[in-house]
């Protein structure tokens, strides 16, 4: 005779736990809204289709046996998931709502990211979106931030505090103005830079050592450079390199419409500073709101074809 499979529904596992929790039949039917008889019916039932004593019965309490109690903690995992299973899967069918707030760079929020964040606003229009323009990364979690998009990937000591993911890859180039370079002339090795007038951003230690990389080899070369002007402001910097006051590196995002127009012309195109990718920041936490995950998706949608790299090399060709 072939023995039949066992069985166990949803309902058999809120009743278990209904009968736990209240500790009597009668309570259990209280709270589903039936009568007793029908709790102690079903209990019946089920014991009988196990092979299993699920409840040991006095005067005074209903307990769970040892089986019953194993069963009980399973079917509390178990209908968690099938709580969270339903609620991701109405998230999916309803329109996100509520408030995003976000940090980025001034330079990069306002020439690239606002108008990508517009849009996405746009396609969801009971969100409100945030931008918070600095150039000092905040702490957000502290300040109720739900991420930024910044210049730097997640690692070292804070790899555990924090989530990240690369939107789009970036290079910082070499660049100078038509008028320096007919003054000067063209640098035609990274060597070459060290005679030459170089406007530095002075944002770190290390802000005079360029750390160049061919393009053709991935080989490093690492120059220090110098000159009469330099800032702590990379937007001051290129309008100095603008003005044709010197050689700049600055990221591709930020020049590329200066390239596409001539105003500023590519120095030493096989080498660049392989540092600059832009991430998507946030810190870590259990579960990720919907809202965030499509805002995360559209932007790596949106940058993944690089516009900015787009731009210069078609100003290259031209």
């Amino acid at each position: 005779m072939q023995q039949s499979k066992l069985h166990l529904d949803r309902a058999d596992l809120q009743l278990l736990l209904g009968i736990r929790e209240h500790g009597s039949l009668a309570g259990a039917a209280a709270a589903a809204n039936v009568v007793p008889s029908v709790i102690t019916k079903r209990l019946a039932a089920l014991e009988a289709r196990l092979g299993l004593k699920l409840f040991q019965r006095t005067t005074r309490r209903v307990v769970p046996t040892a089986e019953g109690e194993t069963l009980c903690a399973r079917a509390v995992g178990l209908l968690a998931g099938f709580q969270a299973m339903e609620a991701e899967l109405q998230e999916r069918h309803r329109e996100p709502v509520g408030r995003i707030r976000l940090a980025a760079t001034f330079g990069f929020g306002r020439l690239w990211l606002g108008p990508v964040l517009a849009q996405f606003q746009a396609r969801h229009p009971q969100l409100e979106v945030q931008l918070q323009l600095t150039e000092q990364m905040p702490d957000l979690a502290l300040e109720g931030f739900d991420g930024a998009v910044w210049l730097w990937a997640v690692r070292g000591p804070r790899a555990s505090e924090w989530t990240g993911r690369r939107l789009a890859r970036n290079q910082r180039v070499l660049a100078a103005s038509p008028d320096y370079l007919r003054r000067r002339g063209m640098p035609a090795s990274p060597e070459d830079l060290a005679a030459h007038e170089c406007l530095v951003v002075r944002e770190n230690e290390a802000f005079d050592i360029w750390r160049l990389q061919k393009e053709r080899d991935r080989s490093e070369v690492r120059v220090r450079v110098g000159g009469p002007l330099s800032s702590n402001s990379g937007e001051l910097v290129r309008d100095w390199c603008l003005a044709g006051r010197g050689i700049m590196l600055r990221s591709l995002w930020d020049i590329a419409g200066a390239l596409a127009t001539g105003e500023l012309v590519r120095v030493l195109p096989g080498y660049a500073m392989v540092d600059a990718d832009i991430h998507w920041v946030a810190p870590h936490t259990a579960s990720t709101p919907r809202r965030i995950r499509l805002l995360v998706d559209y932007l790596a949608e949106r940058f993944r074809g690089e516009p900015w790299k787009l731009t210069a090399t078609a100003a290259r060709r031209g």
